[in-house]
């Protein structure tokens, strides 16, 4: 069984890079696969690993400047849910696009998963998924606002276009692990909200505390790797990602004309040329091929 560490921490890095090789070295030298983003702002990404393996990256990230309270999620997979590691330098460890937000300055309330229903129960509190719209398609909770959007830099325009809606109102927001909450709360609350709330640790802590019995979430959570999306006890939901567009896709999806796999699925049969198709074709087949030596093929695009 394999530990999968889900992590966020945002602190100041002066240098990212100078982290990047000694971080890289550790989760190789012990067998641990995925993806870490370093940036001025901190630190975001998922790794899957050994118990010992994941111990010794946990513990190198830990020791890294203002990390030492760094926090985690954990869940289980039978097999490697990542091609490789891979430890990215990025502008932001969350793509936002916002200068004067700072997580580190201010965030709103956190709120526990046990006390979150009645937080979103309450009439007088608008809910809101901070997620992409291809997550918000298979899974949310219960009346949450879906803002439609295709990548989180959208949010604010989105906000300010519909703020007045809100007026007065108690905003709540959630997203997969509770990262991009840190810098949407911060910008609701620099936009003059004065009552703004986050789900602490997100659905991902939600759906590991909450019994299924006493939840509001309805349906699965996109996670991005290769179980494309967990469910309540953070079981794997059984769904594929499309190999173009990396969007998950449903056994209804999976039906359609549109769908060919590793090609295209109905929500992206329209966005790529007759050439992308071709490539995507061929690069299907290369896995198809690798599967069946028992390798893997680093070109997928793979996690």
């Amino acid at each position: 069984m394999l530990t999968i560490a889900a992590l966020y921490h945002f602190t100041r890095f002066p240098d990212p890079a100078a982290l990047k090789p000694g971080l890289l070295e550790t989760c190789q030298a012990h067998g641990v696969k995925g993806s870490l983003l370093l940036a001025r702002e901190g630190i975001n990404g998922t790794i899957a690993g050994s118990r010992e393996g994941i111990g010794a990256a946990l513990a190198a990230i830990r020791a890294l400047p203002g990390c030492e309270g760094l926090e985690w999620k954990e869940s289980f997979a039978e097999s490697m849910p990542f091609g490789r590691m891979k430890v990215k330098l990025k502008r932001e460890i969350v793509t936002m696009g916002q200068p004067d937000v700072d997580p580190l300055a201010r965030v709103g309330n956190y709120v526990a998963p046990a006390d979150w229903n009645a937080l979103i129960s309450d009439p007088e509190t608008v809910v809101i998924d901070t997620r992409n719209d291809y997550e918000v398609a298979i899974g949310t909770f219960q009346g949450a606002v879906d803002p439609g959007t295709r990548a989180f830099g959208e949010f604010p325009n989105w906000w300010q276009a519909n703020r007045n809606r809100f007026a007065g109102k108690r905003i709540a927001m959630f997203c997969t692990g509770g990262i991009r909450c840190e810098k949407s709360t911060n910008y609701l609350l620099g936009q003059g909200v004065n009552q703004v709330y986050h789900l602490k640790g997100g659905i991902l802590k939600y759906l590991e505390d909450v019994p299924e019995a006493e939840s509001l979430w309805q349906g699965q959570c996109f996670v991005f790797d290769d179980r494309v999306s967990v469910g309540h006890g953070l079981k794997p939901g059984g769904l594929k990602v499309c190999g173009a567009c990396r969007r998950p896709v449903t056994a209804a999806d999976q039906a359609a004309p549109e769908y060919e796999e590793g090609v295209c699925c109905p929500a992206c049969a329209e966005e790529y040329s007759t050439a992308d198709r071709a490539r995507f074709r061929e690069r299907h087949h290369q896995m198809l091929l690798a599967a069946k030596r028992g390798t893997l093929h680093l070109g997928s695009g793979a996690l």
